[in-house]
């Protein structure tokens, strides 16, 4: 897809396609007061997207409405909210709601983050959404240049962006602390949950208070029924619903890396797993990134992702360790190491206790100031943007090219072969086949969100 294609698709999307289906029109965004009253929505209010509510009322945000296709598992939020208009159908409430809302949170399973962030976006409307942005690469594109468009203060929820640990790691990686960067190792025992899958899950009766119609949204049904195999948890490894485990946890894992270098597209990625299939994602993987240097890192920067579950757990070499502080047993319980020309850092994103190899290096950089403007957490920092304040620093900007890259790595495992990237274009140069998972296809009456 060349930048004229991109571009022109863009703007169809943004000032036609929505609007024709839902019958809205573009409201652009509001200068906020530090006393004003901010409506939200909540796309998603059990499980995780219960703690998202919550997560949005602790930061001010007022709840106006709720949503969720399943009335048991957010029961708890609607009797927590009980003044909240509660809903089953998000367009429905996006569309009934429009002049009464400000802001919107999605918290649904991956494969409908896109229709539910861009509907709300093309109202403009603030958006905080779950992490992986998106679904599809396409996806993840239209979704940040749609923000910047409207205008609307936007987040991705990975928490631990907006935590003391990964604001104080890319402040000591742009520092120095283990000189100019060559490799980067991070790793996760996910899956937790079913992968490697060969056989759509056996039908079952749908529970009462639960639309499986509607948790399918844009994935064509013809060969899924509901199944205890897929809702509330286990839609994670399916590729037409979740990401695998490199989606689950890459944009929490990856990210400091990924912010402290100031990476942009990868020139190549490659991948191999365990038990991929064509339904689900592999029981364990290697992914490795390419990325051409700048004043952070060498060319050819090499980025690898390791996931897999206990029997099939994919861990760095012996030889990424060597010479650790910690031993070898304590250091693989972080989640990184950042290779450089002065030595190694171990990164763990929910601890500020960093390990370095040699010792020294920590020393080194021990007074580098505090740039980066510290927050109570994301939620706070979504909903004091929209006040006015400092930017939400997980915004679209940042993390929609951060989730194409996170999502480059299970192209290159679908696929099985090693990926020559084109970032500005979204093409895979060397494998044109890789088009209809660069962007997936939608089931009628959710395809007029295609261009």
């Amino acid at each position: 897809m060349s930048s004229q294609a991109t571009s022109k698709s863009r703007r169809q999307f943004i000032k036609g396609t929505a609007a024709a289906a839902f019958g809205f029109q573009f409201v652009p965004s509001t200068v906020w007061g530090a006393n004003d009253r901010i409506n939200v929505a909540c796309v998603g209010a059990g499980g995780k997207g219960g703690s998202d509510v919550t997560g949005a009322a602790g930061a001010g945000g007022t709840i106006y409405a709720l949503c969720d296709i399943d009335e048991g598992r957010s029961a708890k939020s609607a009797k927590a909210f009980s003044n909240a208009i509660f809903y089953k159908d998000f367009r429905k409430m996006l569309e009934k709601e429009q002049k009464n809302i400000d802001a919107v949170t999605v918290s649904t399973p991956d494969h409908t983050h896109f229709h539910a962030s861009m509907m709300a976006v093309q109202m403009g409307k603030h958006c905080y959404t779950q992490k992986p942005l998106s679904h599809s690469i396409w996806e993840a594109r239209m979704m940040t240049e749609a923000a910047k468009e409207a205008g609307v203060v936007t987040q991705m929820g990975n928490q631990a962006h907006a935590g003391e640990p990964i604001r104080r790691g890319v402040e000591l990686v742009r520092a120095g602390i283990v000189g100019k960067v060559k490799e980067v190792h991070a790793w996760t025992n996910r899956p937790i949950w079913p992968q490697g899958v060969k056989e759509v899950p056996a039908g079952a009766p749908v529970p009462d208070g639960v639309d499986f119609d509607l948790w399918l949204g844009p994935v064509k049904k013809k060969k899924w029924a509901y199944s205890p195999e897929l809702l509330p948890f286990k839609w994670r490894g399916y590729w037409d619903f979740g990401t695998g485990a490199l989606g689950d946890m890459g944009c929490h894992i990856m990210d400091m890396p990924y912010w402290a270098l100031d990476l942009k597209y990868p020139t190549a990625v490659e991948a191999e797993g365990e038990g991929t299939t064509r339904i689900s994602g592999p029981v364990g993987s290697k992914v490795t990134y390419t990325f051409p240097g700048n004043v952070y890192c060498h060319d050819d920067l090499k980025f690898s992702w390791y996931d897999g579950n206990k029997e099939n757990q994919r861990m760095p070499s012996e030889d990424v360790f060597e010479g650790s502080v910690i031993d070898a047993t304590s250091a693989k319980k972080f989640d990184l190491v950042i290779v450089g020309d002065k030595g190694k850092l171990f990164f763990k994103r929910s601890s500020e206790k960093f390990y370095t190899t040699p010792n020294e290096l920590i020393e080194e950089v021990a007074d580098t100031p505090k740039s980066i403007p510290r927050v109570v957490d994301e939620d706070k920092e979504w909903i004091d943007a929209i006040r006015g304040g400092n930017p939400a620093l997980s915004g679209w900007q940042q993390s929609g090219p951060f989730t194409e890259v996170v999502l480059l790595g299970n192209l290159a495992l679908r696929l099985g072969k090693k990926i020559e990237w084109d970032g500005p274009n979204m093409t895979a140069t060397n494998a044109p086949e890789a088009a209809e998972l660069i962007r997936r296809s939608y089931r009628k009456s959710w395809d007029t969100f295609a261009v």
